[in-house]
C-alpha cells in the first residue's frame, strides 16, 4: 500500500469477496500545507469503509496507517473496545495494513466499529459501520439439492387480543439510578407463529439508544435504563403490534438531578446535539437545565474527548451565555465526544450525557469519488482531481449561499467548479460589511478543502457579504457572485413569561395543567413545570427536561392534596420570569372509563344477518359514551371476535355475514374521551334463523317524561321487525319493580301513535314498563323491560323527563371554598337511575 507509493485505490473485480490495494506509481504532489505536529505522527492512507452483509457470513475491515514510531492500532465497536482474545474476532497487523474479521455475523454485530491509530506524536481515528441484515429468505446454493415441500394450506389471520397481566407504572427516580419496566401479556388466540412484537416508545419516539436495554421473550418484554439521566425522562410507552392492531401501555418516568458537586451547584445540561460537523469544526448545541431551587445560569463550558480516550479537554476559555457553541481546531479524521457543564454563583454542574461521537470529516468527501477501467477488467476508485487532466486553474464556484445563520456565525455553502486536475484545490472566503467597501479574506492561515465552512467572529445584528475563490497550485479562479446580504441574528433575550396557568383534574393522583404560550417566544425551546403545595413555599420540578408543549399532566400527587402551579419558558438564553400561579385545586380522580352497556336485544334476523340494539352505560364517568364496539362469539368456538373496526355511533347496529342456523353470543364495550370501558355481560344465545313469525318483532329505546305522583308518559321507537303486515297500534304494560304481574295500560284498545300516558300508578312506587306492537295477525313480542322509574314528581316542578339511560346538560364545576368563583364546563352525559 502506501509504503513507497502515493496513492491508495480499492480495486473491485470478479470473483473476489473483499477490496485489497493496488499500487499506483505516481509521483507524490507536494503539499503546501502541513501540520508541523503531526509530520511523524499516525496517518490513515486507506479508511474503513461501511459494510451491509447477510446473518452468518463474514465480513472484514481494512485500514492502512502510517507513522513513526509504529503506530499502535486499537479496535473499538460503539465505543467500548473490543475484546481482542475472544474467538469471535480475528484481528491482524500486516506491514501497516490492519484487518478485524468477524468470521459469523450475528444480527448483535450492527455496530459503528472504529480503529483508533496512535503513537508518541498523537493519535487519528476512522470510523465505518457494519449492519447485519437477518437472512431469513437464503437461496439455496446451486450445488445443493432443492427439496419441495407440499404448499400450505392458506393462513386466515383473525384479530389477536392482548390482556396485559402486569404492567408497570410511574417511576420517580434521580439521576443514577437503574430502572426497569416490565410488562407480561397474554395473546387470544395464542400463535406460535404469530406472536406480537413489542415496541418501546419515549414521547412517542421509537427507542433506539445505546442507553436502553430492551429484553422481550414470548409474553413478556423488560426495559431497562441502566443508569438514568435526565435526557430519559418522557412517557414511556409499550405497544404490543398484531396483524389486527395494537395494545397500548404507558406510564410516565421521571428523573430529578443527583447531588450536585458543590451544594448549591445547578443541575447538569441536557439533550446534547451536534450540527455542521466539517473537517476542523463542529457546533454543539444543548438543553438548560431546570433551576427551580438553585441560582440562575451563568454560563456554560463544552468539553471534548478524542474516542478511545479519556482525556477531557476543556474548548472555552471563558463561559459562554447561549446553549449553542462553535467548536473549531479539531483534527480531520479525527473522532470526539462532547459534553457540557453549567456553572452559577455557587460552582459549576456534573457534565451532561456525553454525545453520540462524530467524527471531523468533509460531508462532501464521497461526492468527489469516481471509478475507471483500468485495463478494461477492473474498477478503480478515486478522487476526481487525482486524474491527471493538465495544469489548470479550477473554475469559479457558484450557488454561495448562507445553509445556517446565528448570532455571532454564519455557514457558507456553494458548488464547486466541475474540476479533474491533480493539483489539490482549496478555497478562499472573503466577507465584507454592508457599510464598508474592502473584501477582507476569511481564512488566511489554513485554506479550506470543502465547499462548506463557518465563518465566526461576526458582529450580532450586522449585514454582511460573501464571496468565494477557488485555487491550486496554478492560480486562483474569479471569485464568486456575491450573495444576498446576510444577516446575523439578534440577542433578543429569554422568552416573556407564560400566560394564565390552568389545573384540571386528571386522576386520583395527577392533573393536568394548561397555560397560554408567552406573547414573546425568542426561538422557544420549552418548558419548566414547578409544583407547590398550597399554603406553602417551597417550590419544586415537576419536569427536570423541557416540555415542547402547553400540556403537561404532573404525576405522582398526593390525593386530596391541594396543589398550585408555575410555568417558565426556556431558550438558548435561558429561563423566562415565573407566569402567575395557578388557583389552587386539589387532586381527585375527574373521568374515568364508562361502564358496561347491558340488555343486548335481538330485533330481527333474516338467517344472514341480525339486528341489535342495547341500553346505555349507567355511569358514562364523566364524559359521553360516544361510540361503540361488538364482538361476537359462535356456540363451538373459543375465540372471540371483533365485527366492527369503525366505531359505531348509535345503539343499533346489523351484524352481517353470519351463518345460518347458527347460534351467537354478543359482547358490546362503550367508549369516551377517557378511553374504552368494560364489555357487557354476553347477551342471551341467539339463533339465526330467518324471522317469518306474522306479528311484529319488539319495540326499543323507551323514554319516559311527565313523571307525576300518579302518572309516566312513555315514548318508543318502532320495531325493526313489522311482519307480515303493518303495525296498526301498540299495547304499553307496566309492573311494580321485582313483580312478574304484569298489566296492561291500554288494554282496550292499541295505541296509534308511538306514545302513551300510563295513569293510575302508586305515589313513590317504583314501576318497570315494556311495549308490544301490533299488526293485522296480533300483538308480537314484547320489548325488554325498562329500567324502574319511580311515580313521584319533584316539588316545584310541572314534570320530570327519564330514559333508560337520562340525558341533560351536566356542569363539571371546579369550586374553590375561598372563592366564589367557578370555572364550569358543560357537556351532554348519560347517567342511570343508580348514578352517583
Amino acid at each position: 500500500c502506501k509504503l513507497c507509493f502515493d496513492y491508495v485505490c480499492f480495486i473491485y473485480c470478479k470473483n473476489v469477496t473483499f477490496p485489497y490495494c493496488l499500487q499506483v506509481r505516481k509521483k507524490m504532489v507536494e503539499k503546501y500545507v502541513r501540520e508541523e505536529s503531526m509530520i511523524r505522527g499516525p496517518q490513515f492512507l486507506t479508511t474503513l469503509r461501511s459494510h451491509t452483509v447477510w446473518e452468518h457470513t463474514p465480513v472484514k475491515l481494512y485500514c492502512t496507517v502510517e507513522g513513526y514510531p509504529t503506530p499502535l492500532v486499537k479496535w473499538y465497536k460503539d465505543g467500548v473496545s473490543i475484546d481482542m482474545s475472544s474467538i469471535k474476532y480475528n484481528v491482524q497487523d500486516n506491514v501497516g495494513i490492519h484487518t478485524l474479521e468477524i468470521a459469523k455475523c450475528e444480527t448483535d454485530d450492527t455496530a459503528q466499529y472504529t480503529a483508533v491509530a496512535g503513537n508518541i506524536h498523537g493519535q487519528v481515528s476512522t470510523q465505518a459501520s457494519v449492519i447485519v441484515k437477518s437472512n431469513l429468505h437464503t437461496v439455496p446454493r446451486p450445488s445443493l439439492k432443492i427439496r419441495i415441500f407440499p404448499m400450505l394450506p392458506e393462513i386466515k389471520y383473525t384479530k389477536i387480543n392482548i390482556t396485559f397481566l402486569e404492567t408497570f407504572g410511574s417511576v420517580f427516580g434521580t439521576e443514577g439510578d437503574t430502572v426497569t419496566l416490565a410488562a407480561t401479556m397474554t395473546a387470544t388466540p395464542n400463535l406460535a407463529n404469530l406472536q406480537p412484537e413489542a415496541q418501546w416508545f419515549r414521547d412517542d419516539d421509537l427507542l433506539d439508544s445505546k442507553w436502553v436495554k430492551i429484553e422481550s421473550a414470548r409474553g413478556e418484554t423488560k426495559l431497562t435504563l441502566p443508569h438514568l439521566n435526565k435526557d430519559d425522562e418522557g412517557v414511556y410507552s409499550l405497544r404490543m403490534v398484531t396483524k389486527g392492531g395494537d395494545a397500548v401501555h404507558s406510564a410516565f418516568v421521571s428523573c430529578a438531578d443527583g447531588p450536585p458537586p458543590v451544594p448549591g451547584a445547578p443541575g447538569a445540561p441536557m439533550d446534547i446535539k451536534i450540527h455542521d460537523a466539517n473537517r476542523d469544526y463542529v457546533i454543539v448545541s444543548w438543553k438548560p437545565p431546570n433551576t427551580t431551587t438553585e441560582g440562575p445560569i451563568i454560563g456554560y463550558f463544552v468539553d471534548r474527548c478524542e474516542t478511545g480516550t479519556e482525556n477531557w479537554v476543556q474548548c472555552n476559555d471563558s463561559p459562554i451565555k447561549i446553549c449553542k457553541y462553535p467548536v473549531p481546531g479539531l483534527f480531520e479524521g479525527h473522532s470526539y465526544y462532547f459534553r457540557v457543564r453549567a456553572i452559577n454563583s455557587h460552582g459549576i454542574s456534573k457534565p451532561s450525557r456525553i454525545s453520540d461521537p462524530i467524527a471531523a470529516l468533509d460531508p462532501t468527501e464521497f461526492e468527489r469519488l469516481h471509478a475507471i477501467k483500468l485495463g478494461g477488467k477492473l474498477d478503480v476508485v478515486i478522487y476526481h482531481n487525482d486524474v491527471e487532466d493538465g495544469k489548470k486553474v479550477p473554475g469559479t464556484p457558484s450557488k454561495l449561499h448562507a445553509s445556517e445563520t446565528d448570532r455571532t456565525y454564519v455557514v457558507l455553502s456553494w458548488k464547486p467548479a466541475p474540476y479533474q486536475g491533480q493539483a489539490p484545490v482549496w478555497y478562499y472566503i472573503e466577507k465584507v460589511g454592508l457599510s464598508l467597501g474592502a473584501w477582507q479574506r476569511v481564512n488566511t492561515q489554513v485554506p479550506v478543502r470543502s465547499p462548506r465552512y463557518a465563518v465566526f467572529d461576526l458582529s450580532e445584528g450586522k449585514q454582511y457579504l460573501f464571496r468565494v475563490l477557488a485555487a491550486n497550485m496554478y492560480g486562483s479562479s474569479e471569485a464568486s457572485e456575491p450573495t444576498e446580504p446576510i444577516q446575523t441574528q439578534e440577542l433578543r433575550g429569554v422568552p416573556s413569561a407564560p400566560g394564565q396557568v390552568v389545573a384540571t383534574r386528571e386522576t386520583d393522583t395527577s392533573l393536568l395543567i394548561q397555560w397560554a404560550e408567552p406573547k414573546e417566544p425568542n426561538n422557544l425551546i420549552g418548558y419548566y413545570i414547578d409544583v407547590c403545595v398550597k399554603g406553602s413555599k417551597d417550590w419544586g420540578s415537576a419536569n427536570h427536561k423541557p416540555h415542547k408543549n402547553n400540556k403537561f399532566v404532573v404525576q405522582g400527587l398526593t390525593t386530596g392534596e391541594t396543589y398550585a402551579f408555575r410555568v417558565q419558558a426556556i431558550n438558548e438564553l435561558g429561563l423566562s420570569d415565573e407566569s402567575q400561579e395557578s388557583s389552587p385545586l386539589s387532586v381527585k380522580a375527574a373521568l374515568t372509563t364508562p361502564s358496561a352497556p347491558y340488555d343486548i336485544a335481538l330485533l330481527a334476523c333474516d338467517g344472514e344477518s341480525m339486528v341489535l340494539n342495547w341500553k346505555h352505560p349507567v355511569h358514562s364517568g364523566g364524559s359521553p359514551v360516544v361510540e361503540y364496539y361488538i364482538d361476537k362469539h359462535r356456540h363451538g368456538e373459543h375465540t372471540w371476535r371483533e365485527i366492527n373496526i369503525p366505531p359505531i355511533k348509535e345503539r343499533l347496529f346489523k351484524v352481517e355475514h353470519l351463518s345460518a342456523g347458527a347460534v351467537y353470543e354478543f359482547m358490546v364495550y362503550g367508549g369516551s374521551l377517557a378511553g374504552l370501558g368494560a364489555p357487557s355481560a354476553p347477551s342471551k344465545a341467539f339463533h339465526c334463523d330467518a324471522w317469518t313469525i306474522p306479528e311484529p318483532g319488539p319495540a326499543y329505546d323507551m323514554t319516559f317524561c311527565e313523571i307525576r305522583d300518579d302518572s309516566v308518559l312513555v315514548e318508543w321507537k318502532a320495531p325493526v321487525y313489522t311482519g307480515t303486515s303493518p303495525i296498526t297500534g301498540y299495547f304499553v304494560d307496566f309492573a311494580k319493580k321485582g313483580s312478574d304481574e304484569w298489566h296492561c295500560s291500554n288494554e282496550s284498545h292499541a295505541v296509534s301513535h308511538r306514545y302513551h300516558k300510563v295513569t293510575g300508578l302508586e305515589v313513590g312506587v317504583s314501576y318497570v314498563f315494556r311495549v308490544r306492537a301490533a299488526n293485522a295477525e296480533g300483538a308480537g313480542k314484547p320489548s325488554l323491560a325498562s329500567n324502574p322509574v319511580v311515580a313521584k314528581a319533584v316539588k316545584g316542578t310541572v314534570g320530570q323527563t327519564q330514559t333508560d339511560t337520562i340525558p341533560y346538560a351536566a356542569l363539571q364545576c371546579g369550586l374553590e371554598q375561598s372563592s366564589i368563583r367557578s370555572v364550569c364546563s358543560t357537556e351532554n352525559v348519560y347517567l342511570g337511575q343508580d348514578s352517583q
